[in-house]
């Protein structure tokens, strides 16, 4: 079996949304699968002293203007949302429970929710509203409201959170393939030639 690749993504990053919608296709060409982790990026800026584009001066307004420019290329809906960056506790902490409930939920719920966010410009700070996402897929929003709540699934994002961190993700996306970091959207097609070439 080949080794998986690692896609580590915080719900709050666009560029991220635009990896998910592609990174299990490309592992897939290549015998590969995903594991995904959604992570709290807020961490790796605390040791980098990076702040959120949207919130720094000069790359904010080039951020918007990007993030609609790459969607246009990509032909995929977007809609900026009305906060930004969003408080993506809630979104990573549902992935987590639904992982350790059902895992065949946990992709299709973290790309609803990318989804929801990115494509239809939902806020979904709030639980309620990932609650309102998940009723979708036919998850008791009750149940989940529930579960994000529980002490052990905030330790899991916590966990994932810092070894993350320890590992060197600074960004979203991120992606280890073969062990090679690779930081961006724009570095997909660099994994999809890494994969078929061996690396270089």
């Amino acid at each position: 079996m080949l080794a998986p690749l690692d896609f580590y993504f915080d719900f709050a990053s666009p560029y991220g949304y635009f990896a998910s919608l592609d990174i299990d296709g490309i592992a897939a060409r290549h015998g590969r699968l995903v594991e995904w982790h959604p992570i709290m990026l807020g961490a790796a800026f605390k040791l980098t002293g990076a702040k959120p584009l949207a919130e720094t001066p000069l790359k904010s307004d080039y951020f918007r203007r990007d993030v609609e420019r790459s969607a246009r290329l990509l032909a995929t809906p977007v809609k900026l949302p009305p906060v930004m960056p969003m408080n993506s506790l809630a979104a990573s902490r549902a992935c987590y429970w639904i992982k350790g409930r059902d895992p065949s939920m946990f992709k299709p719920l973290a790309k609803m929710l990318y989804q929801a966010h990115w494509g239809a410009g939902r806020d979904l700070s709030a639980p309620e509203s990932v609650a309102e996402i998940a009723d979708l897929l036919t998850i008791e929003p009750s149940d989940l409201l529930a579960g994000i709540q529980d002490p052990a699934i905030k330790q899991v994002l916590r966990d994932e959170t810092e070894a993350a961190v320890q590992r060197g993700v600074f960004g979203s996306p991120f992606v280890f393939a073969e062990g090679e970091p690779f930081w961006g959207h724009d570095r997909l097609s660099q994994i999809d030639r890494w994969l078929q070439t061996g690396g270089w």
